[in-house]
C-alpha cells in the first residue's frame, strides 16, 4: 500500500480523512480505565520490581505520568461519584460507601442524587455514545440505573464488587449479578477476562461514533481469586494472598493491554484521550497492596489512600513525560467535556478543573492550590505543600509533602499558625456541606481510625526472580 500516495489524495480532497479513513479533527475518543484497590507501588511505572504490569507500563511511557494523582475520598463508592461528577461528592451528601446496612436510611436515597450531572450525561449531549462495563457502585435502586445517567450501554454489576471465577471450589455456583441491556450476558469465565472482552466489542462496535468507554474493572479488590497460570507466574512469593494479588494484576494488565491493541487495530489510538487510575489507595490490609513509598491505605486520608497510580493518554495533542503538579480525578469532567467541545461554568459547581492547558503547558502554575477531602471520621486539606489531617482522638497532624512524602513527621507544634489557618478553611468547608445522605455501619469508623496507628511498608519489595 502506498501510504504517501493515500496522504497525497486525502489532501487534495480536503484533508479531511487520515490514513485510517478516520476523519481529521474530529472529536477525541474516551477510554477510562479504573483499577480497584490497585496499590500505589504495584505498577512498573511507580517502581514495583515485583509484580510486572508491561501493558500498563507501556500506556505510562507513551502518555503522561501523573505522579501526584489524587482522587477524591479513599474508598470505592465516594471516589467513584466523584469521578463520576467532576463534583466533590460530600457537596452533595455522598460522604460514604453505599451499603445499605442501618435501618434508618431510606435505600432509595443511597446513590448519587439524581439531580446531579455525571460525566456521561455531559458527553451523550455532546453527541458521544457512552458503555459503562463493570462495576457501578454510585445506587442500586432502578432510578440511579448508568442507563438512566447517561450512559446508553451497561454491562456489569451495580454493587461494589463481584466473584472473578463463576463457581466455588465445591463446584456449587456463586451469585451472577452482571446484567446487560443490549444482549443476554454470557457466562462468567474469569471476570477480568470478560470485561476485557466486553471492552474490546464495544470499541469495535463504535469505531465509527465518538464514543466514551467506562472500563471500570474491580481487580484487584477482593475476593482474592487467581487463575492457576497467572498463579504460577509469581510462585516465588512466598505470602499466599500477595501472590494472588500478583496474578490478579497481571490477568488484568493482559486486559489493559487488549483495550489499547484494540484501538490501535482500529486506528483510533492517536484521537482517543485513554486515562488509567485507580479508584483509591492499596488495603493492604486486604489484599496484600502495598503503597510504598507513600504512608497509610484505603479508608484513611494519608497519602496511600488518596494518591494513586495516574496516567493519561493522548498520543495526537499530547507529548509523552511526568507531571509534577497535583491533580484530582475531579478534573477529568470538565477536561472530557473541554476537549469534546463542550463548556461548562460555575453554575456547574464544579469542583475538578479542565487540566488539558496545563498538561500542554499552555497554562502556568498548579491547577489547585488547595484541595480538601472529608470521609467519616476524618478531613484533610492539602495547601501548596502542606497537607493537614484532621482527626477525633488527636491533635491535627501536619506534613510538608515536598520534604517529607511518607507523612513521617508531623510538624503541626512547629507551624501552629499555619495549623490554624488550614484548620478554619477546613472547617469551613465542612460546615457548609449538605447534610449527609446515609451512613455505612459504625464498624468503620473504629477501623479507619485504628488504621492510621499502622506500621505501613515504605519501601519496594524485591523482584519476583521469574522472568514473566
Amino acid at each position: 500500500m502506498n501510504f504517501k500516495l493515500i496522504i497525497t489524495l486525502s489532501f487534495f480532497i480536503g484533508g479531511c480523512f487520515n490514513v485510517f479513513g478516520q476523519k481529521e479533527h474530529q472529536k477525541p475518543n474516551f477510554v477510562l480505565i479504573l483499577a480497584d484497590d490497585l496499590g500505589y507501588a504495584d505498577v512498573g511505572f511507580n517502581g514495583s520490581k515485583q509484580i510486572h504490569t508491561p501493558h500498563i507500563d507501556q500506556l505510562a511511557k507513551h502518555g503522561i505520568q501523573i505522579s501526584q494523582g489524587y482522587v477524591s475520598a479513599p474508598v470505592c463508592g465516594p471516589s467513584r461519584a466523584g469521578l463520576m461528577t467532576g463534583r466533590n461528592q460530600v457537596n452533595f451528601g455522598f460522604d460514604n460507601n453505599p451499603i445499605v446496612d442501618l435501618p434508618q436510611f431510606d435505600e432509595n436515597y443511597i446513590g448519587v442524587p439524581v439531580e446531579e450531572v455525571t460525566m456521561a450525561d455531559r458527553l451523550a449531549a455532546l453527541g458521544y455514545v457512552n458503555g459503562l462495563v463493570g462495576k457501578w457502585h454510585l445506587g442500586e435502586a432502578d432510578h440511579f440505573h448508568p442507563t438512566k445517567r447517561g450512559f446508553h450501554e451497561f454491562w456489569g454489576y451495580r454493587g461494589g464488587g463481584h466473584n472473578y471465577v463463576p463457581t466455588k471450589p465445591n463446584g456449587k455456583p456463586y451469585p451472577n449479578n452482571i446484567e446487560s441491556n443490549y444482549k443476554t450476558p454470557q457466562p462468567l469465565t474469569y471476570i477480568t477476562d470478560d470485561k476485557g472482552d466486553e471492552c474490546v466489542d464495544f470499541i469495535k462496535r463504535h469505531k465509527n461514533d465518538p464514543f466514551f468507554l467506562f472500563a471500570s474493572f474491580n481487580a484487584p479488590h477482593a475476593p482474592m481469586q487467581a487463575l492457576e497460570k497467572d498463579l504460577a507466574l509469581y510462585e516465588n512469593i512466598e505470602d499466599k494472598k500477595r501472590r494472588t494479588y500478583a496474578a490478579m494484576i497481571h490477568r488484568f494488565d493482559i486486559n489493559v493491554g487488549r483495550i489499547i491493541k484494540e484501538l490501535k487495530t482500529q486506528g483510533l489510538y492517536e484521537n482517543t484521550v485513554v486515562v488509567f487510575l485507580s479508584d483509591n489507595g492499596g488495603p493492604c490490609d486486604h489484599n496484600a497492596s502495598i503503597n510504598a513509598p507513600l504512608n497509610g491505605q484505603k479508608g484513611i486520608l494519608l497519602e496511600g489512600g488518596i494518591r494513586v497510580p495516574f496516567i493519561i493518554s493522548y498520543p495526537q495533542y499530547l507529548k509523552k513525560g511526568v507531571y509534577n503538579q497535583p491533580i484530582t480525578s475531579l478534573d477529568l469532567t470538565p477536561t472530557f467535556v473541554a476537549l469534546a467541545g463542550g463548556t461548562t461554568s460555575k453554575k456547574d459547581k464544579l469542583d475538578g478543573v479542565n487540566i488539558y492547558p496545563f498538561l500542554t503547558k499552555e497554562v502556568k502554575g498548579t491547577p489547585h492550590e488547595t484541595m480538601m477531602w472529608r470521609f467519616t471520621i476524618s478531613a484533610g486539606i492539602r495547601k501548596g505543600n502542606w497537607k493537614l489531617i484532621r482527626l477525633p482522638d488527636r491533635l491535627p497532624m501536619l506534613f510538608n509533602l515536598d520534604k517529607d512524602p511518607s507523612e513521617l513527621n508531623d510538624v503541626a507544634d512547629e507551624h501552629r499558625d499555619m495549623v490554624v489557618e488550614m484548620l478554619k478553611q477546613l472547617g469551613d468547608w465542612d460546615v457548609s456541606c449538605p447534610q449527609i445522605l446515609y451512613m455505612e455501619g459504625n464498624r468503620w469508623r473504629r477501623e479507619q481510625v485504628n488504621l492510621y496507628d499502622v506500621n505501613y511498608q515504605l519501601e519496594q519489595p524485591e523482584s519476583s526472580k521469574k522472568k514473566i
